[in-house]
């Protein structure tokens, strides 16, 4: 299993149902259409795939800012539910543990819903610590 870049917006159809386990909200159009216009704005995709089958899929932006210099988010991470506990998400982190070290970025960050028990061990496990409380209010529509 290797870390691939999803750099043609022709393959983005491909990692679109996994990401839907993850975004349930979305339909594959409003997903497609919500991709390619948070990539005009550095937001990247990477993915996993063994034997034409898509495991996992990432999805970043790479930054700086006073509070974390530069640094990775990981806006989207989801590993297929029937390749979880394979190391696949392993791969992923390591892949952007690697990333950081190489093009000198301080941090690693991802925010998780606080809902989602397993994925929290998971991070944990992979030294991620929580480091702050995030917050949000409705939109102002």
């Amino acid at each position: 299993m290797n870390v691939t870049f999803l750099d043609q917006d022709s393959d983005l159809p491909k990692v679109l149902d996994l990401l839907i386990q993850l975004r349930p909200q979305f339909t594959p159009e409003t997903l497609l259409h919500q991709i390619k216009k948070q990539r005009e704005s550095g937001y990247q995709l990477v993915y996993v795939e063994s034997e034409g089958n898509i495991l996992g899929v990432a999805g970043f932006v790479e930054g700086e800012k006073l509070s974390w210099g530069k640094y990775i988010y990981v806006d989207d991470l989801v590993v297929d539910e029937s390749s979880r506990s394979q190391g696949v998400g392993t791969l992923l982190i390591n892949w952007f543990k690697k990333r950081c070290k190489k093009e000198g970025f301080n941090q690693l960050h991802l925010d998780s819903g606080v809902q989602r028990y397993k994925a929290h061990r998971f991070y944990q496990r992979e030294k991620f610590r929580i480091s702050s409380h995030h917050f949000v209010t409705k939109s102002f529509k």
